[in-house]
């Protein structure tokens, strides 16, 4: 599975994801509008617990600023965690079914 996602390159993979959590970005993610201002849809944002690029007291915190976003964290996930079938049934199922299990909190 980490082969999966990491079809790249290891370097590549990992490089590519620091670029979008410390590079610079030419707006600023909190002033975003809301795209579903009628409320008939949400994004939702997955984070495994377990990470060590993106601090989950961070998502946390941006998932509170903006209220359209539907915060899930997995609590034994890492990074890479969508690459494992448990999660992967989990996010299709809370997309497509609107279903929730244990492991996805919001």
């Amino acid at each position: 599975m980490r082969r999966i996602a990491t079809q790249q390159g290891d370097f590549e993979s990992l490089y590519r994801d620091l670029i979008v959590g410390f590079g610079k970005w030419e707006f600023d993610p909190l002033q975003l509008d809301n795209p579903f201002p009628d409320n008939e849809a949400s994004v939702h944002l997955w984070q495994g617990r377990e990470a060590r690029f993106v601090p989950c007291s961070l998502q946390r915190y941006v998932a509170s600023k903006l209220p359209w976003i539907k915060y899930h964290e997995i609590p034994h996930g890492g990074h890479l965690f969508v690459v494992e079938k448990e999660y992967a049934d989990m996010i299709i199922k809370a997309l497509v079914l609107g279903e929730e299990t244990s492991t996805a909190h919001s």
